[in-house]
C-alpha cells in the first residue's frame, strides 16, 4: 500500500523536533526547555511558511504523473528547486532582524528569548537545504516513491540523533549544539535527496530546456498556487502561534508544558499525513489521467486507514501518555502540568482527522484556493473560541479551542469537497510514457 512507507516517513520527521526537545528537556532548567521550544516555533513559521513548496510540488507532479506528461514533471521540479533556493538566499540575508522581531514577538521571560535566540542563530544556517528538502519530499510522493522518501527521511533524522549527541554532549555547544545538529542533518539530507533525482530522472528525452521552464502559463499557476498556500500555511502557524503566546502568558512551566504536549500534536500530524499525503498523491495521478472512480477510490480508502490511525494515536496518548512524557524531560514541575492537560491531547487525533485527510484530496486537486479559504474559517473560530474559554478555563479553554480548531478544518473542507468531484474531465491521452 503506497500510504504505508509515506506514513512511515512521516513518523520520522517530528523525530528532528523530539530530539531537540529531549536534549533542552535535561540540559537543566525550563528556560532551556522554553528556548528551544520558541526557536521550534520560529521555524516552524519560516520554513513551514513555505510549505507551499511541499505541497505544491506534490500536486503538481502527481498530475504530471498521471497524466503521463514527463515533460511538465521535470519542469515543475526545476521551478521549485529554484524558487526554494531563492527563498532561502533571502532568509539567509535577513536572519539577523528576522529572529529578534520573531522571537520578540512571540513573547516569554527573558531567559527563554536569549536561549530561543541562540538556538535560532545556528539552525537558520541550512534555511536553503531545509526548503530544497520539502521540494524533494514534494517530488518522490508526487511521483509515487514512497520507500525513497522513507529512505531520504531516515537519513535526515540518523544524522540528526548523531551530531546532536555529538554537538552538546561532546563538544559542549548545548543550545547552539541542537540548532546546529538540525542545520547539519538538512545539508546531508539535501545532498542525498539531490542524488536520488538525478539517479531515478527520465532517461532518452531531451534536454529540458529554460523555455519550458519559465513558460509564463506554468508560472502563473505555481505562483497562485504558492500563494494560497502561503496564505494558508501562515494563518495555520498564526493559531499555533496565538496557542504559543497565550501559554507563555501563563509562565514559564505552562509554556515548556504546552510546548512537550504539541510534540504528541506533531507525531500525529505527521502520522495522519502520511495518508494526507498517499491522497495528493493517488488524487492528482487520478485527475491527471481524467478518472473520477479513481478519485472517489483514493478519498474512501484512505479516509479508513486514516481513522483506523487516529483512533491507534489516541489510544497512545491516553494509555502512554505519561510514560511519554517522563521521557522527554526530568523537571517535575513540567511534567506534572503536562499530564494535567494530557487528556485534550488524546482527543486531539479524532478531531484532526477529517481535516489532514481532506487537506491532502485538495492538495492533490490543486484546488488551493479552497484551502485557503476554508483555513480563514477555522482560524477566525479558533480565535474567538480561544478569546472566551481561556478566560473562563485557563489553559484547559487553551486546549479546547485547539480541539474546535481541528475539527472546524474537516468540516469546512467537507462543505466544498462537491467542487472537486464535479470538476474531473476525461483526459486525453499522452504519448509520453510515465515511468
Amino acid at each position: 500500500m503506497l500510504a504505508i512507507p509515506i506514513v512511515l516517513a512521516n513518523l520520522t520527521q517530528p523525530i528532528l523536533g523530539a530530539v531537540d526537545t529531549a536534549v533542552a528537556g535535561h540540559l537543566g532548567s525550563a528556560a532551556d526547555l522554553g528556548g528551544v521550544a520558541l526557536g521550534g516555533l520560529f521555524f516552524n513559521f519560516v520554513f513551514w511558511g513555505f510549505g507551499f513548496l511541499r505541497m505544491g510540488t506534490t500536486g503538481l507532479v502527481a498530475q504530471a504523473f498521471g497524466a503521463r506528461d514527463q515533460d511538465a514533471l521535470r519542469a515543475d521540479i526545476v521551478r521549485a528547486l529554484l524558487l526554494a533556493f531563492a527563498i532561502g538566499s533571502v532568509i539567509l540575508v535577513v536572519q539577523a532582524p528576522l529572529i529578534r522581531h520573531a522571537i520578540q514577538l512571540i513573547g516569554g521571560s527573558d531567559a527563554v528569548q536569549d536561549n530561543a535566540r541562540i538556538y535560532c542563530r545556528a539552525r537558520i544556517l541550512s534555511a536553503p537545504f531545509a526548503l530544497g528538502n520539502y521540494v524533494v519530499l514534494g517530488y518522490l510522493l508526487g511521483a509515487q516513491r514512497p520507500r525513497i522518501a522513507l529512505l531520504t527521511q531516515v537519513l535526515i533524522n540518523a544524522v540528526n540523533v548523531v551530531a546532536v549527541v555529538t554537538y552538546v554532549y561532546a563538544f559542549g555547544w548545548g543550545l547552539a549544539g541542537i540548532g546546529a545538529a538540525t542545520a547539519t542533518a538538512d545539508a546531508i539530507g539535501f545532498a542525498f535527496g539531490m542524488a536520488v533525482l538525478w539517479h531515478v530522472r527520465p532517461r532518452g528525452l531531451p534536454p529540458l530546456t529554460w523555455r519550458l521552464v519559465s513558460d509564463r502559463m506554468a508560472l502563473k499557476k505555481l505562483v497562485g498556487m504558492n500563494r494560497d498556500i502561503f496564505l494558508r500555511t501562515i494563518l495555520l502557524l498564526s493559531a499555533f502561534a496565538w496557542f504559543a503566546h497565550v501559554g507563555a502568558r501563563q509562565g514559564d512551566t505552562i509554556l515548556a508544558a504546552n510546548a512537550l504536549l504539541l510534540n504528541f500534536q506533531t507525531f500525529m500530524a505527521y502520522g495522519l499525513d502520511g495518508f494526507a499525503h498517499a491522497t495528493e498523491a493517488l488524487v492528482g495521478a487520478a485527475i491527471g489521467a481524467g478518472n473520477r472512480a479513481a478519485f472517489r477510490e483514493a478519498v474512501k480508502v484512505n479516509l479508513v486507514w486514516s481513522a483506523l490511525g487516529a483512533l491507534g494515536f489516541a489510544l497512545v496518548y491516553g494509555c502512554s501518555g505519561a510514560r511519554i512524557i517522563h521521557g522527554l524531560t526530568d523537571q517535575p514541575a513540567v511534567r506534572a502540568a503536562a499530564q494535567t492537560f494530557l487528556p485534550w491531547v488524546a482527543m486531539l487525533p479524532l478531531a484532526s482527522v477529517g481535516g489532514f485527510l481532506l487537506d491532502g484530496v485538495f492538495i492533490g486537486a490543486t484546488r488551493t484556493r479552497e484551502l485557503m479559504q476554508t483555513m480563514a474559517i477555522s482560524w477566525a473560530v479558533f480565535f474567538c473560541a480561544s478569546w472566551v474559554l481561556v478566560d473562563v478555563w485557563g489553559n484547559h479553554g487553551l486546549w479546547l479551542a485547539l480541539l474546535i480548531f481541528m475539527g472546524a478544518r474537516g468540516l469546512a473542507l467537507l462543505s466544498f469537497l462537491p467542487r472537486i468531484t464535479d470538476a474531473i474531465r476525461p483526459a486525453s491521452v499522452q504519448q509520453t510514457k510515465c515511468e
